[in-house]
């Protein structure tokens, strides 16, 4: 496991609200990417996704995944990681969506699209880290 550099740590602050783009590999190969909220626990990276989405299709598929953390306030200083899914649990993820609403939006609920959606949650591993 890699370490996020401590130059880049205030990225994975809850008060930054960077956004991760989250890049998975379709079945066809082809690249997909998509602008998620997050947070950390310890050294691991946290998304949620509703199950049965593209992401979480390619992600169950292929765990590799690339990331890329960019600063709100300067968009030439970012993070490229490539890392491991090693972790995908519906248990705890209506929790954690929750966290990550109040992190975005400063509210203590978050508003499914679908009320039937099933949110699940994944846990990504550094694998290794490109500092910009």
């Amino acid at each position: 496991m890699k370490k996020i550099p401590g130059r880049y740590r205030d990225l994975l602050a809850d008060e930054k609200r960077a956004l991760l783009y989250l890049a998975t590999t379709m079945e066809d190969g082809t690249p997909q990417v998509t602008p998620v909220w997050f947070n950390v626990e310890g050294e691991y990276l946290l998304i949620n996704s509703a199950k049965g989405r593209v992401k979480d299709r390619n992600m169950r598929r292929q765990p590799y995944v690339a990331l890329c953390i960019q600063d709100p306030e300067n968009p030439y200083r970012y993070i490229q990681i490539r890392g491991r899914v090693v972790e995908i649990t519906e248990i705890g993820a209506e929790e954690h969506i929750i966290q990550l609403a109040f992190k975005y939006t400063g509210q203590a609920r978050f508003q499914k699209n679908d009320p039937a959606e099933i949110r699940v949650k994944y846990t990504i591993i550094p694998d290794s880290i490109d500092e910009h």
